[in-house]
């Protein structure tokens, strides 16, 4: 019998199992404490890189593949292909950019949101398409309920339902509209991955991580997605998180980007969100996370952090991220709050998720 979770006619999973040669050799990120005894663990892998000064040409791999980086710390299995979901989605914003989308800032950084649907997100997301000459039909995003859980519930509270506008893609995928009417290129079928816009994205991918996707698939929202590393992506990060330092910020569809997301982290997450308060909490470093326990972040020097937990889980993606950037001598102190998470017992803390001794110096 078909699990109730499947469309009635959608086919039956591939369940055989894989491997262990496929599995990924993560390592224990995280535990949660309960009354002095290890409850659950969090096995992940991560990296941080920095730009390495003795390369010719940091900026690219040159022809015996060196790829600009050095490897500060790392853990677990950093060189293995995941799918770094929506933390995708700042090296989607600069192919728009070069690509010719002009935007002010609070609505480019809503292009590399994954946001949690309040009002400012929603009319955002429609003050793009309506700059292009656009509507909300011209979405191919999937619809969803608002991401935040009290957006969720003020939006159900008024009868809303789920809706590509409220999806926390939508931002993202208006851009993409409006790059189009911009190229003259068709609207409808943006997301195919034969399109010149999503060629365009596929090969700023490319540029940015100076890596070939090991393979490509969907992402939830309809989007291509692609098979990266740890590496490749501190790599792109590290890039757009110091692409401001030696110009102003309109030089560059990198530093555009990393600009855009620094003024308004409130437009890349949302109000009580993690990656929102760490922007606010250190300001300069880029932060954007990803489904599936990915988080990614940069600092203004090209240093940067990559994270993926391998269960899938959200909660111990940012206290393994603040041990890292502790490692790399930044100030985590203003990153308490977010550094750890309480246990609680009958309503009083009982136990702490935090980050476990997983470093190892390079």
């Amino acid at each position: 019998m078909l699990s109730p979770a499947l469309p009635l006619h959608a086919p039956a999973p591939d369940v055989t199992a894989l491997p262990l040669t496929a599995l990924q050799q993560h390592v224990a990120l995280a535990a949660q404490t309960r009354g002095g005894l290890v409850e659950s663990i969090h096995y992940g892998s991560l990296i941080a890189t920095a730009p390495d000064s003795g390369a010719q040409d940091p900026d690219a791999p040159d022809p015996a593949g060196h790829d600009g980086l050095r490897t500060l710390l790392s853990a677990g299995d950093p060189l293995a292909p995941f799918y770094p979901r929506s933390a995708l989605k700042p090296l989607q914003a600069v192919a728009l950019v070069g690509a010719g989308l002009d935007l002010p800032a609070d609505l480019l950084a809503l292009t590399a949101a994954s946001h949690s649907g309040a009002a400012m997100h929603r009319d955002g997301a429609l003050r793009i398409l309506q700059i292009h000459g656009l509507t909300a039909d011209a979405l191919e995003n999937s619809t969803d309920l608002p991401h935040g859980v009290g957006e969720r519930e003020e939006w159900l509270r008024d009868g809303g339902q789920a809706t590509q506008l409220t999806q926390n893609c939508s931002g993202k995928h208006a851009s993409m509209a409006a790059t189009c009417v911009i190229n003259g290129w068709p609207v409808r079928g943006y997301l195919d991955p034969g399109h010149p816009l999503q060629q365009l994205v596929a090969q700023t991918v490319r540029d940015l991580t100076g890596e070939e996707p090991s393979r490509a698939t969907t992402d939830g929202c309809g989007t291509p997605l692609f098979a990266l590393t740890l590496r490749g992506m501190a790599r792109a990060f590290g890039r757009l998180a110091s692409a401001e330092m030696n110009g102003a910020p309109a030089e560059s569809p990198e530093a555009a980007v990393a600009h855009a997301m620094r003024r308004h982290p409130e437009m890349v997450a949302g109000e009580g969100r993690d990656v929102t308060e760490l922007m606010r909490l250190a300001p300069g470093l880029l932060a954007k996370d990803g489904f599936e326990g990915v988080q990614l972040v940069g600092l203004p020097d090209g240093r940067a952090v990559a994270v993926k937990i391998s269960d899938g889980g959200d909660r111990a993606r940012m206290p393994v991220t603040v041990r890292a950037l502790e490692a790399l001598g930044v100030d985590t102190a203003p990153l308490a709050g977010i550094a750890t998470g309480s246990v609680l017992g009958g309503g009083r803390p009982v136990g702490e998720l935090t980050a476990t001794d997983f470093l190892t110096a390079h």
